[in-house]
Formats: C-alpha cells, structure tokens, sequence
C-alpha cells in the first residue's frame, strides 16, 4: 500500500485513494470549496512521488514544475511526500480596511496586501481567514481602487463566512492563489453590444469589468442584468443606477425569480456580434446561457464564471 507523508506524519492509504480526501480523513484539514479542480483551495506540493492527475491543464506548466497539485484531482498511485499549503508560510499578508452589509445577505470585504497584487478585473483568489479558506471573485478594479473588494454571500451559513462576519478593520488574513477566471474585458469587443448578466453575488465580478469596460469608453450598448433572490437584494441598484444616468449606452434591469420565465422569453438580440459575461449560480447561469444560445447567440460569445457550491 502507498504510504503518504505530511511532515513528520505518515501512514498507508489504499492505492488509488483521493489525496484530499486521505490527508482530510487523517487530521491534515486541507480546505476545499468545489471539488472540480476550479477554486484552487485544496492546492498542495508534492515534494517526493507524484499522483496520478485527472487535471493537469488546471495548474501552470511551471507550478506543476514546482510539484504543486490540486489534491481533489489527484489519486495516491505510489509513496507521497506532501507539503500542504500554509497559509503563514506560503500566502500574501492583507489587512481588512473594511468590512460591512451591502444587503441583509451580502457582506463586502476590503482587503490592502502589504505588497501590490497584479491582477485583472473578473479574477478571483482564494482567502484564508486562520485556517479556513474559501476562493471569491473581485469585485475592485486595479487601476482605480487601492484595495480588493468581494462580495460575499452569507445567506446559508459556512466556514469562511461565518468566520468573516467576525472580522474587524485591522485585521490580518492571508491571500492564496490568484486564479484567471473565463470573465475579462477585451479591447476588441469596443464597439460590440456587451451584456453582463449575473445571479446573486455573480454581480460582484461583472460590476468590476463594467467599471473597466466604461474607463476604455466601451461604445456598444452595455447591458446589465441582475438576478436577486428578492428586490431587496440587489444590493449594488445605487450604483448602478447612477452609473446609467451618466453613461447613455449603458441599461440596467433588476430581476427576481417570479419574473424570470418570462423575461428570460423576452430577450432578443440587437446584433449577432453582442459579447455575453455570464456569473451566478450553476442552474442561473445555465438559463442565462440557454436562452442566449436560443436567441442567437453563437456560443464563442458567451463566456460564463460559475459559483459552485462546496461539495
């Protein structure tokens, strides 16, 4: 049997066991979030041995250089020598500038890193508060903002939100890794219809590449539309609205559940050549995609960020 090695701790594990799920059963605590090789949480480095790999394309060339793996796409095949993440050790220190309620359910987080983080707008990170962490989108734009925003979705309780909810201005947590997610802007698309359709919190990504998208004066019509579970969660309508009073190719239309076979039905193309960002929930961003693939639109023009649920 493989025998799989933490530190000073080891112990044997049935070949082809699932590497997160064997240093998990034996005390190791390694997190995770969507156990489809997207979120990047349960990364770990492997210093002897190598696992067999069901993702390869999901890490760079050079951080599989490095050994590193995604643990709940990795099978134990041989002997293992494994270095978790530390989040001491091998995350970015940030410090909370601020944290507050958008809405009854959404809760904004502020985060300054000690040292400048390169990033685009439409990525997302993985954050560790102690030893819990969680990946989300941000919500900032580099060029504007000297923070990083996320939105985070506190309507069902969890252990990265739970744990959030307690933090203060002044506090110190820990950035892992930044990962590029399917949601950007493009240059190219400067004339072209755009339509930022998201679910929920799948606003938070979009909110910061329409931001972007109105610095490089997009001239296509913007259109942006948000599912919220009620009217009261559409948490960033001020904004919003007054961004839409400024800008006359940008509309924005708020949804909620009861409303949305039928305007789902409504929408039509203008052109053939609109670019669709899509972010939410899986079963909201579906629709959103069906409906677009029915009305016309070809599918190299819809580009969709899924919020998966852990587990």
């Amino acid at each position: 049997m493989p025998e799989l090695r933490v530190g000073e701790r080891r112990w044997s594990v049935a070949p082809g066991s699932n590497l997160l799920d064997a240093l998990n059963r034996n005390g190791e605590s390694v997190p995770y979030s969507c156990r489809a090789g997207s979120c990047h949480a349960c990364l770990v480095q492997c210093l002897k041995g190598l696992p067999s790999d069901s993702r390869p394309d999901a890490l760079s060339p050079e951080q599989r250089q490095q050994g590193w793996r995604l643990a709940c796409q990795c099978e134990v095949v041989e002997d293992l020598q494994v270095h978790t993440f530390d989040p001491l050790q091998d995350g970015r220190p940030a410090e909370v500038s601020a944290v507050d309620w958008l809405s009854a359910n959404v809760l904004r987080l502020r985060l300054v890193p000690q040292r400048p983080l390169r990033y685009s707008a439409g990525q997302h990170l993985v954050l560790w508060a102690g030893h819990v962490a969680r990946p989300y989108s941000l919500a900032s734009l580099p060029q504007e903002d000297r923070f990083l925003e996320f939105h985070l979705d506190c309507r069902q309780p969890g252990a990265f939100s739970d744990a959030a909810r307690r933090l203060q201005i002044g506090d110190s947590i820990r950035l892992g890794e930044l990962r590029g997610g399917a949601l950007h802007y493009d240059l190219d698309w400067h004339a072209r219809p755009l339509w930022l359709m998201a679910a929920g919190t799948g606003l938070g990504p979009l909110f910061g590449i329409l931001r972007e998208a109105l610095q490089q004066d997009h001239q296509g019509a913007i259109r942006v539309i948000h599912l919220a579970h009620d009217a009261n969660e559409h948490y960033l309508a001020k904004p919003l609205q007054a961004m839409a009073a400024s800008r006359s190719n940008l509309n924005v239309e708020f949804w909620t559940p009861a409303e949305l076979p039928t305007t789902l039905a409504q929408l039509r193309l203008v052109s053939r050549q609109t670019q669709a960002l899509l972010c939410g929930a899986p079963e909201s961003v579906d629709a959103f995609a069906r409906r677009l693939y029915l009305a016309g639109l070809p599918r190299n023009q819809s580009l969709a960020d899924v919020f998966l649920p852990r587990g």
